[in-house]
């Protein structure tokens, strides 16, 4: 079942059961237990032939694909300035946020004596606001008609300062206008003008009014009119030939629009008719129709309908005026006709005006509104009586909008029960089903709509239905379902006016509504991105203890309070008073409850709400000194830290900046000296961070870009409040001639175990090598920092730069060594974006000097991929102290930008600001938008900026706020396509596999291609991919090009890195049936993993890291050895050490090691492609062993195959057979072993291939094929018996040139095809002679 289905499905079946699981997602986004099984376990017996069992070999596990492996460049955020919301939804604009507040009504009726120009029928209209005229004798009518205008515009505006004028002289409508004006100040004054008893307007727009005898028609000049009035104004002239008093209006305020008189848009106006038109007067309608329809609609559409339904016979005009109820009462008749119509009129104006437009005249003002939904309903009566009526703004014709024939509909419904509900005032009352229906239509849209197309017209009736408590869950439900479909869909329902009541169901306490209401929030959140327009009334009407109190309960889904942590998140995100109103309200406490909770239980814990629980309480004490203590007390760094262990690298990545907001550098009251803290509080924050930098450095060697550089942003900020400090100790290394860098040594390093889970795989959590001690001292005593009694705190004030701090910030200089030399070893991250944010990092607490010795790269600077668009001239117009900024030491491109406004209370670091410095992006090269990290730094020349502007701002909030903007409900697992060509990459597969069986291979000389990569080095690594005529090489450079080898055209070449240590290890595929990702280790264990490779100038860095850390003090990696295990998701990894280091790369985590026993070190690494786990390891001394991931203290076999010459062995592997008892080791020496595990006490085939020169050797994964090159410019190809199949020394051209020294072998995965690479830099492709190419 659909995640929508089934939260509908749940919403149906009980109000006390209401759910919105989102159990299908979660899995899919942050990794499902029960995918643990991941086609690991193939019959040990399987028949080799039979293709079910071929199965084994094309594993359904896919890595690497979570949205953290997306182009994070999609998802950078948004300027303020940027946002689509608040520009379309949310006007700012003084006049479209104006009411209403003074009217002045003037009616020139004149009773009994008619116009001189107007000439009237027999019988024509009479009625005047539903009263005849000449029903009652004397001045009496005429008032009663007044007072019924009043009224009638009372009911829609009645908190307005009304006056009224009766055939006025132009004295009296001066005073009524100017003192409208006076009391209405800068809010709207509206103009009622009734001119039935006066000539038509004058063709220059003047209107008549009396002299005081009534003797005469005076003209009042429009533009006298307007000039009491002023601006706003919205003017109604119910007249004939009103279109002329508009015509003249709008040319003086277009004239006047640029002077102090306002301009056009402060002006609405009315009329009732066009310039040379004549009011209807037909006795079928009253006199004023115009006003009939724009104050009393219902009344007047219902009279209009009678007449011209099947219901005219059966039904008395006179029950019209008797319908029961009230229209502000929906569960009676009149008021259930009132909300149709509105709902009905909304819905024609949103479907037609602009929604600009719509939200000006609908949206802002209550009289207006009502004044333009009843407009509509004029237009379409009176064009039926050739009238136009038009206004200005000028709508478009809405007379025979579709929605008319609904509310007909409706009508003819409710106008059926009205002679029964008249006669017996005790009959029960049926709502109408046009809203019912109309959900259903929305429904219906929601099934079949899309971003493309129109968009659905129930929008303004779902906000009309969410006053219903018997419609409102429905209602709900399907605006969740609308606005799970993108931004999109959250801007139609904002422009349409949702906000208000989804802010007002806040105060309800109904249970059933919870869940999707904070759905529905978490929607419109996802969107907002730091506009501050929904946090200002969110906190302003205690929205925000709503989401608390959801999120303190139990009663939801975990993925329902991750949504509510996530809307609180963006609650206090650089907002004070949101972070202020939370605290008071305890959401420090509720989230690390919540923490503990999660912490304590054994049961899987939804790692989406792990994540924002981490993410809303950073943001919560981020820059925040009393947050910050509030944390420190609740033992948070101690509930945190557990987090860093968690599988899932979202968790970890939050948990890491959770605890670096605690970190604090520095407040105002502190700066001051005058802080309420006392010296102990300041000693204990103190020891606090210490453990929270310890805790940090946990994940310092962890697989996930995403996890070290928010370790880097909170280093920082340890770093830039310490800065004095690591000066000193950085400035003792520099006396001796050397840099930190050099120095590196395994820091604070954590058991391999401690970072994987319990009981995760059975897998041993135990350490490769016991923790290595850290360093203890600086080379040379730091006189700058006092030692106290315990050796770790004293206090001090300091002074550096512009800031005082008066801190227990001293502690001993071992452990300031410890966080250089950590820093050092991320200068030098296989990320490039982590290693530049490193070296600003230091630049800016200015001891950048302490790596610029050990990095080079070429030319002296980074590549302009890692770099982009900027460059060192960046840096003009820095102004900075030098004595912790010098621009000579490194070359260091610095980036400032106009800082956003600062936070209202300045006591709180006012130079800090939540700025989008990590906009993570995979790509390695080509855009400035693709990098990873990219700090936004402030503008350091304006006087009196504050050193805090420079440090280094986090944006995981930011990125994984683009994770609730996706749809949520309805998402796919994998897309349609991807499916069918997985499907038929499987098919080819098989069909390969099972020819490859069956094949006799005789020889393998048949040369199908040969390529020139013109590597300086020679190639050094190939692959060659499975479904498509590629080849990769790469050299000792890690100079990777891609090959066409049968059109025999280059099709990319790209760099691996640009830092100075080089060498390549090996190329793997990830995901070698579907999107297929380049996995290139290099021979220090760094590993890089590309995706887009094979398009030109288009590869994309997905993830990178160091699989080998120095596991031997004082060691660095050169010789790495790796495998890839697709069926585990397991990288293996081993260097000069005999320990074998397991990576999960869905967790990205070092899982565990196996250890050897052995003081040899790994010279071979093959993992098993058929047993999950299963790995074979050949040795430096000649010695061959096989390991089992559930067994890794007990290997399954182990002996030394390789005796007569004990050299290393170069390859080693399974045969191609799927029980996996056999394996194959060629060593240096030249002789390749053959071993059945069952019986390992002796080789049962031994092969001299080669004599001492064995450099190369490669196992076909399903053919019965092997082979080896040598050195001495030769490599040979054997059968699994031992016969020797073919035998290369020269390349087959007219001069039988002799090929090179071969450097690597490669056999294709499922084809009968070798690569071949040489020192000579030349790749060639051989196949039998059967091939056939495509």
């Amino acid at each position: 079942m659909a995640l929508g289905d089934r939260m509908a499905w749940s919403f149906s079946q009980s109000s006390a059961l209401v759910s919105v699981n989102f159990d299908e997602f979660s899995s899919r986004e942050n990794g499902d237990p029960s995918r643990q099984t991941r086609e690991s376990e193939a019959p040990a017996e399987a028949d080799p032939g039979s293709a079910a069992t071929s199965l084994a070999y094309l594993p359904h596990a896919v890595f690497l694909r979570e949205f953290r492996h997306e182009g994070f460049e999609e998802y950078a955020p948004m300027k303020p300035s940027q946002s689509v919301l608040d520009s379309k939804w949310r006007p700012k604009d003084r006049v479209m946020q104006m009411k209403t507040s003074c009217v002045a009504l003037v009616m020139c009726l004149n009773i009994g004596v008619d116009p001189p120009d107007v000439i009237k029928i027999s019988p024509c209209a009479r009625m005047e606001c539903w009263i005849d005229p000449f029903s009652v004798t004397g001045a009496k009518v005429l008032d009663r008609i007044g007072k019924s205008l009043h009224a009638q515009y009372e009911r829609w505006q009645p908190r307005a300062r009304y006056g009224l004028e009766l055939d006025p002289t132009i004295e009296e409508v001066k005073k009524l206008c100017c003192s409208c004006r006076k009391n209405a100040k800068s809010e709207r004054v509206l103009f009622h003008y009734n001119g039935h008893g006066v000539p038509k307007p004058t063709a220059n727009g003047e209107i008549w009014v009396f002299n005081k005898g009534y003797t005469q028609y005076i003209p009042l000049p429009i533009s006298e009119l307007d000039s009491w009035l002023k601006t706003p104004t919205m003017y109604v002239f119910d007249c004939a030939a009103a279109g002329v008093i508009v015509n003249a209006l709008i040319e003086r305020h277009e004239w006047n629009s640029s002077g102090a008189s306002g301009s056009s848009n402060d002006c609405i106006l009315f009329a009732a008719c066009e310039a040379q038109e004549t009011l209807p007067q037909s006795d079928e309608f009253p006199a004023d129709l115009f006003t009939s329809c724009l104050t009393t609609p219902i009344k007047m559409a219902l009279h209009w309908f009678c007449s011209r339904s099947l219901l005219h016979d059966s039904i008395d005009h006179s029950l019209i005026d008797k319908i029961p109820g009230r229209q502000n009462d929906r569960k009676t008749l009149l008021g259930e006709l009132n909300w149709i119509f509105t709902a009905v009129t909304d819905t024609i104006a949103w479907d037609v005006l602009p929604h600009d437009l719509f939200q000006r005249l609908f949206r802002q003002d209550l009289l207006v509104a009502c004044l333009f939904r009843n407009f509509l309903l004029a237009e379409r009566i009176m064009r039926t009586a050739n009238c136009n009526p038009i206004s200005y703004p000028l709508l478009p014709p809405t007379h025979q909008h579709r929605m008319w024939d609904a509310w007909d509909m409706a009508v003819e419904i409710c106008l059926s029960k009205l002679p029964q509900l008249v006669t017996d005032p005790t009959a029960e009352f049926q709502p109408s089903p046009f809203f019912t229906e109309q959900l259903t239509a929305f429904e219906v849209w929601l099934d079949h709509g899309s971003e493309h197309k129109k968009p659905p017209e129930q929008l303004p009736i779902l906000l009309q239905i969410l006053h219903s408590q018997s419609h409102r869950f429905r209602a709900l439900v399907l605006l969740g379902r609308f606005l799970d479909m993108g931004h999109w869909a959250v801007n139609q329902a904002l422009s349409v006016g949702i906000f208000p009541y989804v802010l007002k169901l806040l105060q309800t306490k109904a249970m059933e509504l919870q869940q999707i209401l904070v759905f529905i929030w978490t929607k419109i959140l996802s969107l907002d991105n730091g506009n501050c327009s929904f946090r200002d009334d969110l906190v302003k009407d205690g929205g925000h203890t709503y989401f608390i109190k959801f999120l303190d309960g139990m009663d939801a889904y975990p993925e329902q309070r991750a949504m509510a942590a996530f809307v609180l998140a963006g609650i206090v995100d650089g907002y004070r008073l949101g972070q202020e109103a939370c605290i008071q309200a305890n959401l420090i406490h509720v989230c690390l409850k919540n923490l503990q909770f999660a912490n304590s239980h054994e049961a899987h814990t939804e790692p989406l709400l792990l994540q924002w629980l981490c993410l809303c309480l950073g943001k919560l004490w981020e820059d925040f000194h009393e947050a910050q203590l509030i944390g420190l007390q609740a033992d948070a760094p101690a509930i945190l830290s557990i987090l860093l262990s968690e599988p899932q690298p979202e968790v970890r990545a939050a948990a890491v900046f959770s605890l670096g907001s605690l970190i604090d550098v520095g407040s105002e009251s502190f700066r001051d000296g005058h802080g309420d803290v006392e010296d102990c509080d300041v000693d204990e924050k103190s020891k606090a961070e210490l453990r929270i930098v310890k805790s940090l450095l946990q994940v310092l060697e962890d697989g996930s870009p995403l996890v070290r550089a928010e370790l880097v942003v909170g280093l920082a900020r340890f770093g830039f409040g310490h800065k004095k400090q690591l000066k000193s100790i950085a400035a003792a290394y520099m006396q001796q001639g050397s840099s930190i860098s050099s120095q590196i040594v395994p820091v604070l390093r954590v058991e391999c175990g401690s970072m994987a889970s319990a009981g995760d795989r059975m897998i041993s959590t135990s350490s490769p090598t016991e923790s290595t001690e850290i360093m203890h001292r600086s080379p040379v005593s730091d006189d700058s920092s006092q030692c106290s009694d315990s050796g770790i705190f004293v206090k001090e004030s300091t002074t550096d730069g512009d800031i005082s701090q008066f801190r227990s910030r001293s502690l001993d200089s071992a452990f300031y060594s410890q966080y250089l030399v950590a820093m050092s070893s991320l200068a030098k991250d296989p990320y490039p974006r982590i290693a530049i944010l490193v070296r600003r990092a230091l630049a800016i607490i200015g001891i950048e000097h302490v790596v610029s010795k050990g990095a080079k790269y070429n030319d002296g600077s980074f590549h302009q991929g890692y770099l982009s668009c900027q460059s060192i001239s960046s840096t003009i117009g820095l102004t900075r102290s030098s004595s912790w900024f010098d621009m000579h030491s490194v070359k260091l491109p610095v980036i400032f930008r106009t800082p956003p406004v600062n936070s209202p209370r300045q006591n709180y670091l006012t130079g800090l600001r939540r700025v989008c410095s990590l906009e993570f992006g995979p790509q390695l090269c080509c855009s400035q938008d693709t990098v990873l990290a990219d700090p936004l730094l402030g503008s350091i020349g304006s006087v009196g900026t504050s050193e805090h502007s420079l440090l280094l701002r986090s944006s995981i909030y930011n990125w994984n706020h683009r994770y609730f903007s996706r749809p949520l409900l309805n998402a796919s697992d994998e897309n349609e396509d991807d499916l069918a060509i997985r499907e038929r990459r499987e098919k080819i597969a098989l069909d390969c596999i099972a020819n490859c069986r069956r094949s006799s291979i005789t020889q393998l000389n048949n040369q199908i291609a040969s390529w020139d990569t013109r590597f300086e080095t020679g190639a050094k690594a190939t692959l060659l991919l499975p479904f498509s005529p590629i080849v990769v090489a790469a050299d000792e450079n890690e100079r990777i090009r891609v090959w066409n080898y049968e059109d025999a055209t280059q099709l990319n070449s790209f760099s691996n890195h640009y830092s100075s240590d080089r060498g390549i290890s090996k190329l793997c595929l990830v995901n070698e049936l579907d999107d297929s990702l380049l996995l290139v280790a290099s021979s220090e264990g760094n590993i890089r993993i590309w995706k887009n490779y094979i398009l030109k100038g288009r590869q994309k860095l997905v993830t990178a890291f160091s699989s080998i850390q120095s596991h031997r003090t004082g060691v660095l990696a050169s010789n790495a050895v790796v495998d890839w295990q697709q069926q585990s998701g397991y990288l293996y990894a081993s260097s000069e050490i005999s320990s074998i280091l397991l990576w999960d790369l869905e967790k990205e985590q070092n899982i565990s090691f196996i250890s050897s026993s052995l003081d040899s070190s790994i010279s071979a690494l093959t993992a098993s492609q058929v047993r999950g786990g299963q790995i074979v390891a050949g040795f430096v001394d000649g010695s061959v062993r096989i390991f089992d991931v559930r067994t890794p203290d007990m290997p399954v076999c182990a002996t030394r195959l390789h005796t007569q010459r004990a050299e290393k062995v170069v390859g080693i592997g399974f045969l191609p057979e799927l029980d996996q008892f056999k394996i194959v080791s060629a060593s240096q020496a030249g002789d390749i072993q053959f071993l059945d595990i069952r019986n390992h006490s002796e080789a049962y085939l031994t092969i001299d291939a080669h004599r001492g020169s064995l450099t190369a050797f490669a196992i076909h994964r399903h053919a019965p094929v092997i082979a080896s090159g040598s050195s001495k410019q030769i490599f040979k190809v054997f059968s699994l018996d031992g016969d020797q199949l073919s035998i290369i020394k020269y390349y087959p051209t007219l001069m039988a040139q002799r090929i090179g020294s071969v450097t690597c072998l490669n056999f294709h995965p499922y084809k009968v095809l070798l690569a071949a690479a040489a020192a000579d830099a030349c790749v060639s492709i051989y196949a039998d002679d059967n091939y056939e190419a495509r």
